[in-house]
């Protein structure tokens, strides 16, 4: 009988051990979905959010506009020159650049705005609770921040130049029209 019960006690002790060492993996698992989920929404460059989640949150806010009366705007920063940039101090100069301006963008508007590097030089802003016109202002201002913080690269400086395209969020919008908007409001400032 005292065999037996040595017996069940070094099993129940190595069946406690192994159940340690479980909970230790699946915590250690749950760490890395979280790190790698956060990560998919992220653009590597930048840390900014990328396009993937610029696209879900244009469709929240579009959704909210069409449900509730608040103004909200897009608006498209797009980085001019950036491989004159790179063939001039070479590919990590244009990638200090691009970091330059991302972090330029999200610095100059509220913590309830919405920043995303939506293609190479392409940056989306995402303002609730901002109409049109507001917009517009506040895209100057921060062209104007843009244009008085150069961006280092390397041993010299340069000031970024970037086009800019607003578009309201009206009521009764699809997402698609949005984008086209903005789009077309980028298009005609670089010209």
């Amino acid at each position: 009988m005292a065999d037996h019960q040595k017996i069940v006690r070094e099993d129940n002790a190595g069946a406690v051990e192994e159940n340690a060492l479980l909970r230790a993996s699946i915590m250690d698992l749950r760490q890395r979905l979280a790190e790698f989920e956060q990560n998919v929404d992220r653009d590597q460059l930048t840390a900014l959010y990328n396009g993937r989640r610029f696209l879900a949150e244009i469709e929240r806010v579009v959704a909210s506009v069409n449900r509730y009366p608040i103004p909200a705007a897009l608006a498209y920063v797009e980085l001019e020159g950036l491989e004159a940039i790179g063939r001039r101090h070479g590919a990590l100069a244009g990638d200090a650049a691009l970091i330059h301006l991302g972090g330029l963008l999200s610095s100059l508007v509220r913590s309830t705005d919405f920043v995303a590097r939506v293609g190479n030089e392409t940056f989306a802003l995402v303002f609730e609770h901002l109409d049109h016109d507001s917009a517009i202002e506040a895209m100057g201002r921060i062209e104007r921040c843009i244009a008085a913080s150069p961006a280092a690269l390397g041993n010299e400086e340069a000031v970024l130049e970037v086009s800019i395209g607003t578009a309201a969020i009206l009521a009764g919008d699809e997402v698609q029209d949005v984008l086209m908007r903005a789009d077309q409001s980028l298009r005609r400032a670089k010209t």
